[in-house]
């Protein structure tokens, strides 16, 4: 059972550990997690009994006594990881080992123009200005649980800053791995995203766990997009199994601004995702894209919430899920219309597929309308294999496991062809077709 003393040896070694774990930062730093540090202390962890968790025991989480990130890469060898993570290597990409930037197995030597790409680290150093006037902007402290632990020992990441009309012909890449250690480790990666106006960038979040012990990624992305600009965000999950992964996305779009955004969860003990965007400008659109995955005693969780802020703004979901084993998957999304945002367009859909009669799904789409001249719509599907695709399959040749595979693979397809980086979409269907035909 979740208690106040869950959240003691988080503050323990925020008092504790700084020192040796957490060197001082600047002034505005120091605010920021002190500020974080004193929302956690104040909230804990979630419980069962609120609202937006009532699908999820962090219980395991919290449960679990994990050292600070350090960084260890003993087990790590470049190419593998680049391959698991279905990273192109040659583009620019960055790498963290246990929430610590490894530049031996990064890329970012001759950056297109107009690009800033590197670890937070490095920018806080600098005070840049950039990363002073958007660092925990987006992404609230004061009410949401990982938002503010993540923000408490806030000391690495990584910073993308595209200027206004740069326009990149390669996507980059963040990776960050997990590794089993002596003891179970914590990361706390820290991502922004700053994308000017008129700009256009393709941006890729890989996790990676490597090896078979527990480890914690608590994990969180603000994402500015100035206006006019064209973004592509993914973020691509292969935690082992017996990894936990919160995941926080936090994003705001101005004037004109298209965010696309495809969040892929193949794997992972206990994942949640946190997606949140502000349609802050006129004619701001976004479109987001899920697909998750699980089988055995995996739990998956996505939390979504798009708010119209603006008019004229839309909004397009669609997530799907695929559940097999004992797994039980989570979909709560929720779309907010604000009194201003007239003409807004929004439509959210979820679709699930058990493959198993073990598996279970809990699914929550939500419209909040404060505004009266919308169009707006909502849907939730729940089902099983078609009985007669399956007939129809194995009229042709295929034995059951074939045609269930080829069902499964198809459900899924719909939203990895979303998907405009050609080698990202390619190795995801080959990692597909590998998958069904194990289930």
């Amino acid at each position: 059972m979740l208690t106040s003393a869950s959240k003691e040896p988080y503050l323990a070694a925020f008092k504790g550990l700084r020192a040796s774990s957490l060197p001082a930062g600047p002034a505005w730093l120091e605010q920021l997690r002190q500020a974080g540090i004193a929302s956690f202390d104040a909230l804990g962890f979630p419980t069962l009994k609120h609202e937006d968790w009532k699908y999820t025991n962090v219980e395991p989480i919290a449960a679990q006594s994990f050292a600070q990130a350090n960084g260890e890469a003993k087990s790590i060898v470049g190419a593998e990881v680049f391959s698991r993570g279905m990273i192109e290597t040659d583009a620019p990409r960055l790498t963290f080992v246990n929430g610590v930037f490894n530049a031996a197995l990064s890329n970012i030597a001759n950056l297109p123009q107009g690009l800033r790409l590197g670890p937070l680290a490095e920018f806080i150093s600098h005070e840049d200005a950039a990363v002073v006037d958007h660092l925990g902007r987006l992404a609230s402290a004061e009410q949401q649980h990982f938002v503010a632990l993540n923000t408490a020992f806030l000391g690495d990441g990584a910073v993308v800053d595209l200027a206004p009309g740069a326009r990149l012909n390669r996507p980059i890449y963040l990776l960050f791995v997990s590794t089993s250690t002596a003891q179970p480790v914590i990361s706390q990666p820290r991502i922004l995203l700053l994308l000017g106006a008129g700009s256009e960038a393709k941006i890729v979040e890989s996790y990676l766990g490597v090896g078979d012990k527990a480890y914690f990624c608590n994990a969180v992305t603000e994402l500015v997009g100035g206006a006019d600009s064209i973004i592509e965000h993914y973020r691509l999950q292969q935690d082992s199994d017996a990894g936990f992964h919160v995941g926080t996305v936090e994003a705001s779009l101005a004037r004109g601004c298209h965010l696309t955004s495809h969040a892929v969860t193949l794997s992972g003990a206990l994942v949640r995702n946190n997606l949140r965007v502000l349609l802050n400008g006129a004619g701001a659109e976004c479109v987001l894209n899920g697909l998750y995955l699980a089988d055995g005693k995996q739990h998956v969780d996505n939390y979504t919430l798009i708010e119209h802020v603006s008019p004229r703004a839309s909004s397009l979901e669609l997530y799907k899920g695929l559940l097999g084993g004992s797994a039980h998957g989570v979909f709560n999304g929720k779309i907010i219309v604000h009194p201003d945002a007239q003409k807004s367009d929004a439509r959210q859909t979820n679709k699930n597929l058990l493959l198993s009669d073990s598996a279970v799904i809990d699914t929550k789409p939500q419209l909040e309308i404060h505004a009266d001249d919308v169009k707006c719509s909502h849907g939730s599907t729940i089902g099983q294999l078609d009985d007669d695709a399956i007939f129809y399959l194995r009229s042709r040749g295929l034995d059951v496991a074939a045609a269930r595979s080829l069902l499964s693979f198809a459900f899924a397809s719909d939203v990895v062809q979303r998907i405009s980086i050609e080698t990202l979409r390619q190795r995801l269907d080959d990692y597909l077709v590998g998958r069904f035909g194990a289930w």
